[in-house]
């Protein structure tokens, strides 16, 4: 299937569903939808960074610290962490800690996310339709490589928000 024929969730100010439409109804629009954001660590507590392909709706080329997505119709946020997850990293079996909620809103991308966490060591098995190349950075590369390169502003935001919740990884 073509991902923008995906029916995705939509929802209100509040996160509370009210419609279901395509991904290219919602990208269109600017609709507000789910997606789930999860932080990949590895034993030396480095994220995942991953860079999004050339060909994705939004953010195209993007480096991004979380693997995740859009929340599919009738999907609840777990759901679709860990199938995006196994999607897009081909990890299946990561246990992920949930962590918080928070809404994004920018000129082409209103967003309520979930964030999760969890470990995964690699190698990694990256979907080429998404993910065009990924790395382990540690806090103060990441930082410093976001000021030299474009980074999806979602993904900084519930970054800085984990961070904030978690002084042990600043």
């Amino acid at each position: 299937m073509n991902p923008a024929d995906e029916i995705v969730l939509i929802v209100d100010e509040q996160n509370q569903e009210v419609a279901q439409v395509s991904r290219r109804v919602m990208r269109e629009g600017v609709l507000i939808h789910r997606a789930c954001y999860i932080l990949v660590f590895n034993r030396q507590q480095e994220i995942f960074v991953q860079r999004r392909t050339i060909n994705k709706d939004i953010y195209p080329g993007y480096l991004d610290v979380a693997t995740g997505g859009v929340v599919l119709a009738g999907e609840s946020y777990e759901l679709a962490a860990k199938r995006e997850l196994a999607e897009e990293l081909g990890v299946r079996k990561a246990t992920l800690r949930r962590h918080f909620d928070f809404y994004h809103e920018a000129d082409n991308n209103r967003v309520w996310g979930r964030v999760f966490s969890c470990q995964a060591e690699g190698p990694f098995v990256l979907q080429p339709e998404e993910v065009e190349d990924g790395f382990f950075l540690g806090l103060p590369s990441i930082k410093a490589l976001a000021a030299a390169e474009q980074f999806t502003p979602d993904g900084l935001v519930a970054l800085k928000r984990f961070l904030a919740d978690h002084a042990t990884f600043a």
